[in-house]
């Protein structure tokens, strides 16, 4: 991600918020206890500047949201968005999402959200895909049976590969769009930045939710 550009003030902010959770692997089967309360926890992996999991928080007040990101500076904009907002709801980890299974236990999860991932479109890079098999097994094991993974992206390519995916590994698909600001989703969805961005190229947005079966 060559457009991230690195800001040392960073870090020291996210430090000095609780809602920023640097050990998450000492929650592992333990977030309710962190969030004190029972709610179902929302996982969004890769949130972007904040505008989804931001406008999730405020509107599920009830619910408890999880995001995940590897940059700092990401995540700091995240982190500012909530703060502003006044919510508490929502947890905020930095790390790689390769790690995924260290940090949550089984049917820890109800619901994951993969927002605009990186396509990885070269064939030798398509294991790194967020919506890849190797990535869905280890969702597998922390979500909750008939919990949902909702997906959305701009690509084409990853959509048509992600549906053979979701299939492969056992998802039941529930609902999929080619063009969700035309669909009857359209009224439901949280619109970002890159979104807007990708939409006024003339781009139709592409998502779909997928259903795990255990």
């Amino acid at each position: 991600m060559s457009r991230i550009r690195r800001r040392k003030w960073a870090r020291p902010e996210l430090e000095k918020d609780p809602k920023v959770i640097f050990q998450p692997q000492e929650y592992q089967g333990k977030w309710p206890e962190l969030f004190k309360n029972q709610n179902p926890i929302h996982l969004e992996l890769g949130c972007g500047q904040g505008e989804f999991i931001s406008q999730c928080a405020e509107n599920n007040p009830h619910l408890n949201f999880i995001a995940i990101d590897l940059y700092n500076e990401v995540l700091v904009q995240t982190l500012r968005k909530l703060n502003e907002n006044s919510l508490e709801n929502v947890r905020l980890i930095p790390m790689n999402i390769r790690l995924i299974n260290e940090i949550f236990a089984e049917d820890e999860v109800a619901k994951i959200y993969i927002n605009f991932c990186n396509p990885w479109p070269k064939r030798r890079h398509h294991i790194r895909r967020l919506t890849h098999p190797v990535f869905l097994e280890k969702y597998k094991k922390f979500l909750i049976n008939k919990g949902e993974v909702c997906f959305k992206t701009d690509d084409d390519g990853l959509f048509q590969d992600s549906l053979k995916y979701f299939a492969e590994s056992g998802f039941k698909e529930l609902y999929k769009t080619f063009d969700l600001h035309s669909s009857s989703y359209a009224q439901n969805n949280i619109v970002t930045k890159y979104e807007e961005k990708f939409s006024s190229q003339g781009i139709k947005i592409k998502f779909g939710i997928f259903q795990n079966n255990k």
